[in-house]
């Protein structure tokens, strides 16, 4: 999903802020979303295990500025799989398309290991390098700073985080959960000075990018097809509200693109089946195993069509060796067709089990009249 795009404006909402925040479980997202609007909108979770499992998101205004902010889950939650993890960040594109003005990328005051530039990497893989030059650090636990450290003293004695930090354009704040929660707005220490700042930070990178905000073909894609909903919407139900309509849009949109990415995954993995064994083989495997069917119904993966197209042609040339990868390919692409119609995720899994099984038979009919 590294289709970037050049920032636009938001003409209809120039003062309104859009954040996501990014970070892995434990970091305190949550418990800084909390902060940032004064209350407890957010729901957040006192144990190791994942706090956030579903995006959430909130608007209000704060000192003057509406602002919206749409907390993720854990990039890294345990016993969750890749594909629950990406149709959260396809929950998050739809929340926040066309774009965010700005990512919080959530860190602990602590040390920077593996799991954290794991975070980094994600968030780069899901959105894009360009997706950091509209980011923010922001560090929580700031009781665990030394008292004679501000955060930027802390940044400086790590290379990596020095260098990520370089790459969100020397952005970074710091908060504290339990001890900082005081009204003393001089005072370094205090979550009310670091708001503040925070926001300063913030509206100068708004600025500096003409009022611009992140955004990507993909974001794009999305948004336009929530405007597409919102007319329908407006049409058939005139007596909601703006703000319900578009909604109402955001959901519809979400749920379109889980049935068609449904209908990928399971044709790409029934396609790699059919690279190996017969669909017959895999059908009577899987009437017979329902777990199976399960990781059909979950395996889900961000494959946009046009690349599975792209892939196709391009496994022609592998041979037998990659039987496999080519026949998931195939599958994903039929996959893709079959679910278009299809009005749930379970549907769109029959629709392409009748899909493929179409394909092999013909290929089948084809090689013996061959």
């Amino acid at each position: 999903m590294q289709d970037n795009a050049p920032s636009h404006a938001r003409p209809s909402t120039p003062q309104r802020g859009w954040l996501v925040l990014l970070g892995k479980t434990g970091s305190g997202k949550s418990h800084l979303g909390n902060t940032i609007f004064g209350e407890e909108l957010f729901t957040t979770y006192h144990s190791s295990v994942s706090g956030t499992s579903k995006c959430q998101t909130g608007t209000k205004t704060v000192s003057g500025r509406s602002i919206t902010l749409i907390d993720t889950p854990g990039f890294f939650d345990t016993g969750r799989s890749e594909a629950d993890l990406n149709s959260e960040i396809m929950s998050c594109m739809t929340e926040c398309a066309p774009g965010p003005h700005a990512f919080l990328i959530v860190l602990r005051v602590d040390k920077f290991t593996e799991h954290e530039q794991a975070v980094i990497t994600k968030t780069v893989q899901s959105f894009s390098d360009e997706a950091l030059k509209y980011a923010v650090v922001v560090f929580t636990h700031g009781d665990q700073l030394d008292k004679n450290l501000k955060i930027e003293d802390f940044v400086s004695q790590n290379k990596n985080l020095s260098d990520l930090v370089s790459k969100c354009g020397g952005r970074c704040h710091v908060f504290d959960n339990k001890h900082w929660n005081n009204n003393q707005p001089n005072n370094y220490r205090s979550n009310q000075f670091q708001l503040e700042e925070l926001l300063k930070t913030i509206e100068k990178m708004v600025v500096e990018k003409n009022g611009g905000y992140y955004t990507n073909k993909t974001l794009q894609h999305v948004e336009t097809a929530i405007q597409k909903r919102v007319e329908h919407i407006r049409h058939s139900m005139p007596d909601k509200t703006t703000e319900e309509i578009r909604k109402q849009a955001k959901t519809d949109v979400f749920n379109r693109f889980l049935i068609q990415m449904t209908g990928i995954a399971t044709g790409a993995l029934l396609g790699a089946f059919f690279g190996v064994v017969t669909l017959a083989e895999f059908a009577i495997k899987a009437v017979k195993n329902p777990q199976l069917m399960n990781v059909t119904t979950n395996f889900s993966r961000f494959v946009p069509a046009a690349q599975q197209q792209n892939a196709l042609v391009a496994a022609g040339a592998v041979g037998l060796v990659g039987a496999a990868t080519g026949g998931g390919i195939m599958g994903g692409v039929i996959g893709n067709e079959a679910a278009k119609d299809a009005e749930s995720p379970s549907e769109a899994v029959q629709r392409t089990y009748k899909a493929v099984e179409r394909k092999r038979n013909s290929l089948t009919r084809d090689e013996r009249f061959s």
